[in-house]
């Protein structure tokens, strides 16, 4: 009985003692303090892993412990005896293999994606300080994003700059309009101050996300809530009359984690006339961590969006710097509201599913300066109010199944997207004065267009992916979309209130096939064959057409590409060389009194280079530079009667390239400086070639100071204040400049607040 009170006395003393020996913590992402899963922490004798909480546990107390994640520069720190350690890690600004998710629609390594994809980092877009998403897109080889003036923009990726729906914009995956409503505007609805990546796929992705997914597919990726208590605010302004302010509050408590971020912005009198904007953003997400296997993600997205509508300017008034617009009232607005649920369940070490449920509502009302048309009374002309909304009920289930055998996994899945859409349209008459300025308008009673269409995307898709070889990895995919339109005109039809109701559909097969081959140290080669595909759009289909007429158009892309590492984690390079072949591509014509019509085109040729380089030669030192070197050909294509059969399209630059050196000395710590420069090539105004544009040479530079939680930065864009065009066209009509910005000098401050947990 003695021994016994004893060996309980003992037991009571040694197993406090002994817990006390465990070493506990918390590895947190630097720059977006969210947690990390599957860091590595080692000292002599014992080492562990992180879990999805960014928790780890080592059994012993060591002197010192190691930190390492891939992607991520590692740290040596001595322990912390009396208390739990919270471990920050920064990202590695020049390592290679990243970890991405949109290139098989789960997380995987850059080397192990058999297509060209990028990623703008944390980092980037927070030491940019971008007011407008082309500042961070045009850094990405083989992407011009055109900057039409308040986060108005059309894309070209692997295509000329262009309207069509060729491109297919993503928020975590889900798109953010619906299959057959693109609109070339659609990243307004985007919430810059939610961002935490951006992921660009080059080339076709309809294999895995559908149509539309033709020049390239755009992922961008929403922060997640903050494992610490953290907010964060910040305001701006420029000499061109912008002004913002961003906020974000985040933190974790037990297993829930809530974020809530925004931005609203405006500009009064900025360098071109009637061109004022507001816009409010506003993302709120929450994440519940049932257990570590399951995980289930609710996010709410807003925006409400406003802005002056100007086109382009002549030739005469574009060379003498005068860009007064003609237009008084022309507006466009936009007001967009995105909600999803996704259910995450991990069912064992081999098998995932996703359970995705989403709703969408969104509505684009115009009174747009292209429609604006004269009348032979030199003081009266005719223009159109119109209304472009959708709502969208979908919902989206994959699973992910790995095999024991030659590393062989399988993703497969399955969506549909209910969307009733409706487009209003109806004639304005239009007041215009002795000097050519529109003045005014009065609302008819005379409707222009009056539809709807329901719409119905339904799609299964399948992704296989097997290793036969240590170092080569095979990926095959093939996905199955049909989309139907059921076209209700309210109209008696005509070729301004558009088709008889219709019913059409439209579907297709869309497969890839793609390898990787690593050859070690961070070296390897990667080929694929994709088809992509793009059904018309509703409005190219019915809106002002007697009869549909349009085909879907279909794209045959063959590409081959490769990645070297230098050594010591001092940078990288890769590069691709593709050419995609379209067939009934739907291309935009310029029609003599200044609009545009969409129009099938036989035959086009897409082919080109694309190349990336990052380089540390210093570790205070980062050069980065981009581009690309392509022909964007007709193959086939008469218009008017008249035949474009070889000729370059127009619209296409030969050449783009984005370069960029950083320096963040550390003896003047905190502060961090850069210069960019932006290089688009000449290309021809219209399909006949018969004239050029030069294009220009965009010089940008950026100064930041940061110091525990304050920041503050100068930037200026266009330094030597040249005069540009971001995109410029010839019809009949006329020709058109767009100007870009003058120099503008943008500054701002912010503070970021940092809890203990």
């Amino acid at each position: 009985m003695q021994r016994l009170l004893i060996l309980i006395l003992l037991t009571g003393i040694i197993l406090p003692a002994s817990a006390q020996q465990q070493l506990q913590g918390r590895v947190v992402d630097a720059q977006t303090h969210e947690a990390l899963e599957g860091a590595s922490i080692t000292a002599i004798g014992c080492g562990c892993r992180s879990d999805e909480k960014g928790i780890f546990t080592l059994p012993a107390l060591p002197d010192s412990i190691h930190i390492s994640h891939l992607g991520y520069a590692g740290k040596c720190l001595p322990v912390i005896k009396d208390g739990n350690m919270i471990i920050y890690l920064e990202p590695q600004s020049a390592r290679l293999n990243e970890v991405i998710v949109s290139a098989g629609r789960d997380r995987q390594f850059r080397t192990d994606a058999p297509v060209a994809i990028s990623t703008i980092s944390t980092r980037m877009i927070r030491e940019t300080k971008a007011t407008s998403l082309e500042q961070l897109l045009n850094k990405v080889s083989g992407v011009y994003m055109v900057d039409l003036g308040n986060e108005q923009h059309t894309m070209a990726i692997r295509q000329p700059i262009g309207y069509r729906s060729l491109f297919l914009y993503l928020e975590d995956g889900i798109p953010i309009r619906t299959t057959g409503d693109f609109n070339h505007n659609a990243l307004i609805e985007i919430n810059m101050a939610a961002l935490k990546t951006i992921e660009v796929i080059r080339g076709p992705a309809s294999s895995l996300y559908g149509s539309e997914a033709v020049g390239g597919a755009v992922n961008f990726i929403t922060s997640s809530p903050a494992i610490l208590p953290t907010a964060k605010v910040q305001a701006e302004m420029s000499d061109q009359g912008y002004k913002r302010t961003d906020f974000s509050v985040s933190g974790t408590t037990g297993k829930l984690g809530i974020l809530l971020g925004g931005y609203y912005a405006d500009r009064r009198n900025g360098y071109i006339d009637h061109s004022d904007f507001r816009k409010l953003a506003l993302t709120l997400k929450a994440q519940y961590q049932f257990s570590d296997r399951s995980r289930w993600t609710n996010s709410i997205s807003l925006t409400d969006y406003k802005t002056d509508q100007t086109g382009g300017v002549d030739s005469a008034n574009f060379f003498s710097k005068n860009y007064k617009s003609l237009h008084t009232f022309s507006y466009r607005k936009v007001k967009a509201l995105r909600v999803r649920s996704t259910l995450e369940h991990q069912w064992n070490g081999r098998n995932a599913t996703n359970f995705t449920a989403f709703y969408r509502n969104n509505e684009i009302g115009q009174n747009p300066f292209y429609a604006i048309k004269t009348t032979s009374d030199p003081l009266k002309a005719r223009g159109e109010i119109n209304s472009d909304a959708f709502a969208s009920y979908g919902l989206l289930v994959q699973h992910k199944k790995q095999f024991a055998w030659k590393k062989a996994s399988l993703i497969a899945g399955m969506s549909v997207d209910y969307s009733p859409a409706g487009y209003f349209a109806e004639f304005i008459d239009v007041d215009r004065d002795a000097a050519g300025y529109f003045t005014g308008y009065a609302i008819t009673d005379s409707v222009l267009t009056d539809y709807q269409v329901d719409l119905v995307n339904t799609a299964a898709y399948a992704q296989a992916e097997i290793s036969p070889l240590e170092s080569l990895k095979v990926i095959a995919a093939l996905r199955y979309d049909r989309m139907d339109y059921n076209f209700d005109n309210h109209l008696p039809p005509s070729a301004f209130t558009g088709s008889p109701d219709e019913r059409n559909y439209f579907h297709a097969w869309t497969p890839k096939l793609g390898l990787t081959y690593d050859f070690g140290r961070e070296r390897g080669i990667y080929a694929n064959y994709s088809v992509g595909f793009a059904p018309p759009n509703i409005s190219e289909l019915y809106r002002g057409v007697k009869v549909p007429s349009l085909r879907p158009a279909t794209y045959n892309n063959y590409e081959i590409g490769g990645w070297f590492a230098f050594a010591g984690s001092k940078g990288y390079v890769d590069a691709s060389l593709y050419r995609m072949d379209g067939k009934n591509e739907i291309v935009s014509v310029r029609l003599a009194d200044g609009s545009s019509e969409n129009r099938n085109a036989g035959k086009t040729r897409h082919s080109g280079v694309e190349w990336n380089l990052r380089y540390k030669p210093l570790p205070a030192i980062l050069f980065r530079t981009g581009g690309t070197l392509a022909k964007h050909d007709f193959v086939e294509y008469e218009d008017k009667g008249n035949q474009y059969n070889d000729n370059r399209m127009n619209g296409a630059p030969a050449v783009i390239t984005n370069t960029e050196i950083t320096w963040k000395p550390a003896f003047l710590g905190g502060i961090r400086t850069g210069i960019e420069w932006q290089h688009v090539g000449k290309y021809f105004m219209d399909p006949a070639n018969t004239e050029e544009y030069g294009g220009y040479e965009l010089f940008n530079a950026r100064i930041g100071y940061s110091r525990g939680g304050f920041e503050c930065w100068l930037n200026c864009r266009n330094i030597a204040d040249v005069m540009y065009a971001t995109t410029v066209e010839k019809s009949a009509f006329g020709k058109s400049y767009r100007p870009g910005p003058n120099r503008t000098f943008n500054f701002g401050v912010a503070y970021t607040f940092t809890g203990k947990q």
